[in-house]
């Protein structure tokens, strides 16, 4: 170990070698990061003291998969001493199942309970705490622990995604006793996140799961009139308000982040500011990795970082574990020590910016989604048809309404979809070539069967020469029906 090495991860190695668990050499770099972070964050090396936050998240879509596995596995290893656990992403205890009364007695005495949170930073170096700072599977045995209080424990953690937006949803935990063999119990946890995983995804959408797509791990712009995703310079006041910010704080030599929904032009918009403050650089926009990628990942685009007229996006870093952000965090600050490289990062919300990433941040940018900036949708519209087309494409009156009433619930990378399929079909764009959840307009306050039963009947009476009577006709429904719902859903 280095000088610089803290104390206490000192006298833990020592416990761990008079323990015989491993090697001088055998701490496993990811346990002795967590350590050093436990050490960071205070963390008492005798007792933990979690905090309790109680259980808001019990209808979520994650929790309900999550306790079918677990209560599934329950009834297979009621008479096992082993307790099965689901955290969210913040570590908190949602449930917790065991069959054996003295493990959840020593389980309460250290406030491993529901409600309570159990993330590194409340309690140090532990299974669950380790799995959703570094989003990997984790086993943490014995005195690998940071905590005494909790060296009689063994614990097994894998992260869950949401198998659409690759969210952390949180963790499948099972602990047992220290004594206990513990050989088999990652490759339980496995086997409960994955079933978990799946069995979200079926009740999303009844499809099969959509691989990673792997090889794009960066894109580059290099210095010319439009950036390769396109500048739009009239657009709302939002937008380029936005970009303005955003401007601004990179010419002052800040480090910028862009927060907002997914799809809602978040890296776009940094991009733009890039090409205003920074107009002779390329632009390197790298994009969060697959877990497994990470290592390839960090050696393709890091040296990029502080070469000169060279700005660099990192994309979506809400989605990194926390060691990833952390060796980004000290490649940022090595770069900067000899010149001030344009660097800036977006995330869906500040709040998830990993800490070694946010207390670098100067500025944050507020990204509206689309559906706050109705006035945008259509020159984004004329643009991706433009591009798909090569010439201007012309969108019928009734299909701008249908786009401009649209939620967009995907936001510009939605549109982009819906635009580039329907440019790619016709030599126009009217409302026969929009999908009925885009014909549907506002449905927020509708069901998927109402929301597709209004897109349908607008696509039927938007035919060229379309009477009451033949839309009725092909709607299936009699004219006073087809009167009914038209006042129903507010179609014009």
């Amino acid at each position: 170990m280095g000088a610089d090495t803290p104390d206490r991860v000192v006298a833990h190695r020592e416990q761990q070698r008079i323990a015989g668990i491993d090697g001088d050499d055998g701490v496993p770099g990811r346990l002795l990061a967590s350590w050093q972070r436990s050490e960071d964050y205070g963390i008492s090396p005798e007792t933990v003291e979690p905090v309790f936050t109680g259980t808001d998240d019990l209808g979520s879509l994650f929790y309900e998969c999550g306790n079918q596995v677990l209560a599934d596995l329950h009834r297979t290893l009621a008479n096992e001493p082993v307790s099965m656990m689901l955290t969210d992403a913040d570590g908190v205890v949602l449930s917790r199942l065991s069959g054996d009364h003295g493990l959840l007695k020593a389980l309460d005495d250290v406030h491993l309970a529901p409600g309570f949170a159990y993330s590194e930073r409340e309690v140090g170096t532990n299974g669950l705490g380790l799995a959703l700072a570094d989003r990997a599977p984790t086993l943490v045995r014995a005195e690998q622990h940071y905590s005494q209080s909790l060296c009689t424990f063994t614990c097994a953690a894998v992260p869950v995604l949401d198998p659409e937006s690759g969210r952390l949803e949180g963790s499948v935990n099972l602990t047992t006793w220290s004594r206990s063999s513990s050989d088999l119990l990652l490759a339980l946890a496995r086997s409960a996140a994955s079933t978990t995983t799946a069995l979200m995804l079926a009740r999303t959408t009844g499809r099969s799961s959509r691989p990673t797509p792997r090889g794009q791990v960066f894109r580059v712009e290099v210095p010319r009139l439009e950036p390769g995703s396109g500048t739009l310079h009239e657009l709302s006041d939002a937008w380029n308000g936005a970009v303005h910010r955003a401007e601004v704080g990179m010419a002052a030599g800040g480090i910028v982040a862009a927060v907002g929904e997914r799809g809602s032009g978040r890296a776009t918009a940094l991009a733009q500011a890039a090409r205003h403050a920074y107009p002779r650089d390329r632009i390197l926009s790298a994009a969060a990795p697959a877990p497994s990628d990470v290592q390839t990942w960090l050696g393709l685009w890091a040296p990029e970082l502080g070469k000169s007229h060279t700005a660099v996006i990192v994309r979506s870093v809400d989605m990194l574990p926390t060691w990833v952000a952390e060796r980004m965090r000290d490649l940022v600050l090595r770069s900067r020590d000899t010149a001030t490289v344009p660097f800036a990062i977006t995330a869906e919300r500040f709040a998830d910016i990993p800490p070694a990433l946010a207390g670098l941040v100067h500025t944050v940018v507020d990204v509206a989604p689309l559906r706050e900036r109705p006035e945008d949708v259509l020159p984004l519209a004329h643009h991706v048809a433009r591009r798909v087309r090569g010439r201007n494409v012309d969108i019928h009156p009734g299909a701008g309404r249908a786009l401009r009433n649209h939620d967009w619930p995907g936001n510009v990378a939605e549109l982009t979809a819906v635009i580039t399929r329907a440019a790619g079909r016709a030599d126009s764009i009217d409302i026969g070539n929009l999908p009925s959840e885009v014909l549907a307009g506002n449905t927020r306050h509708l069901s998927r069967i109402e929301a597709f039963e209004r897109g349908e009947i607008a696509r039927v009476l938007g035919a060229e020469g379309q009477t009451m009577a033949a839309a009725a006709r092909e709607l299936g429904m009699s004219r006073a029906t087809l009167y009914r719902k038209i006042a129903q859903y507010g179609i014009g």
